[in-house]
């Protein structure tokens, strides 16, 4: 009876090693790091854990840049995976590339059902050609909002966040006032500073509706109120009713507002939950969309973050996975609640904002106020320059204003000499990409 005993756990140890070689694998590369990318480790291994039929073999790549610059080396060498994680700022190096499978004809040609006029406007438009096709699914995406602590306003005698810049200005002025030190934390990020502030103000970053007209594109920014802006900023740092808070000078803008240092940031509404779970204790805060010149005339806000994409060269088998994995990671319930209830991000479709608010996952204080982002995202139909932005490696330009910015605020340059040089050396990197893929339009 023993011997029997072991020679059935035997057989079915066997089964079940033969069970799990026979799952189709697929690999899919992600760019998210630290505790988002642990978010993204356990999709993959739900995911694995749902079917018995396929498997996908999921692998950081150790940041966004990575996983964008790694991918293309690969699919040169024929070594890609069947489906990567590329951020917002890849988009057009991705449409240009000849390595992708659009999203809409994966879908077709796969039977995913997908209703692509639930995805929200403002997320859409990111990802989508000139006419509106979807060439990639849109994942985990954010928008910009101002973090803001009540009882730092309450001592001015405000109970709401300012809705425009002037106002906001004055406020800053008389927080200084009331004695708070620290009125607004900043850095140089030019998807915050630059980005966002022209999509919402109807101001362009560049000519050709921000590049989405062709790849001879040039760099407006620095020839409208950006500059003025920027100015601003740095006035308020000269009178000292704000403080630039990066990694170098010790904390970050997320934890110089978390721990009570300054009243007010501005920040990817994905850092919601960072703040909740680092906060001190009694720190009464909310969230608001972002100021605008006007707010009688504010257009919606643009996304960050990521969307996934199919690439090239890759068996039937593979992509049959690799379906069941989109279909997985992208539904309202599997995909975009679990993303919501893990991280700070945001649904992306109507029905997964239906779906959490039917929920009441608002409800929750820990969560209160994240519906800002949506209500960023649609203030306002999709405008030619709120839809988002299509520049050629879009990642060296953002790298040249933040370097700009840096030397303007060091008072190494004038904030105009700076954006000038800015705009001067991103229009030299489009001129190059331009070249590099002369003779093809965009989608």
């Amino acid at each position: 009876m023993k011997r029997l005993a072991l020679l059935a756990m035997a057989a079915t140890a066997f089964a079940t090693g033969a069970s799990a070689a026979e799952r189709t694998k697929f690999e899919f590369w992600y760019g998210l790091t630290g505790d988002l990318g642990e978010v993204v480790a356990n999709h993959c291994k739900l995911f694995n854990e749902s079917q018995d039929k396929y498997e996908a073999i999921c692998t950081g790549q150790g940041g966004y840049d990575k996983a964008e610059q790694n991918t293309i080396a690969a699919f040169r060498a024929k070594q890609h995976p069947t489906v990567v994680q590329i951020y917002d700022a890849g988009t057009v190096n991705f449409m240009l590339s000849g390595a992708i499978y659009p999203a809409n004809k994966f879908a077709k040609d796969y039977n995913l059902e997908i209703d692509w006029s639930k995805y929200f406007p403002g997320i859409a438009n990111y990802y989508a050609t000139s006419k509106g096709e979807m060439w990639s699914f849109p994942y985990n995406s954010s928008t910009a909002v101002l973090y803001w602590n009540k009882d730092a306003w309450a001592k001015i005698g405000k109970d709401k966040a300012p809705a425009t810049w002037a106002e906001f200005s004055e406020d800053l002025k008389a927080l200084k006032a009331a004695g708070v030190d620290c009125g607004f934390a900043f850095d140089f990020d030019s998807w915050m500073n630059l980005e966002q502030f022209s999509a919402i103000n109807g101001i362009p970053l560049a000519t050709l509706e921000n590049g989405y007209g062709g790849l001879g594109a040039e760099i407006a920014f620095n020839k409208t109120a950006f500059v003025d802006h920027m100015k601003d900023f740095k006035a308020w740092m000269d009178a000292g009713y704000a403080r630039i808070q990066t990694n170098q000078t010790g904390k970050n803008l997320i934890q110089s507002f978390a721990d009570g240092t300054c009243a007010s940031t501005t920040s990817s509404i994905a850092n919601h939950g960072t703040v909740h779970n680092t906060q001190v204790a009694g720190l009464n805060w909310d969230v608001a969309m972002l100021p605008a010149i006007d707010a009688s005339k504010r257009t919606n806000s643009i996304v960050g973050g990521a969307s996934l994409w199919v690439m090239e060269g890759k068996s039937k088998e593979e992509y049959e996975a690799a379906a069941a994995f989109l279909k997985y990671v992208t539904a309202p319930d599997t995909g975009e609640k679990y993303i919501a209830e893990n991280t700070g991000y945001i649904p992306v479709t109507t029905a997964g904002f239906e779906l959490l608010k039917s929920e009441g996952f608002y409800n929750d204080p820990k969560r209160s106020g994240r519906e800002t982002a949506i209500e960023s995202l649609t203030a306002s139909d999709v405008t030619p320059l709120s839809r988002g932005i299509r520049l050629g490696n879009f990642t060296s330009i953002r790298a040249e204003v933040r370097s700009e910015l840096e030397a303007a605020f060091a008072g190494q340059k004038t904030v105009e000499e700076a954006i000038d040089a800015a705009a001067d050396r991103s229009n030299q990197i489009l001129r190059r990409y331009e070249q590099t893929f002369k003779g093809k339009t965009l989608p």
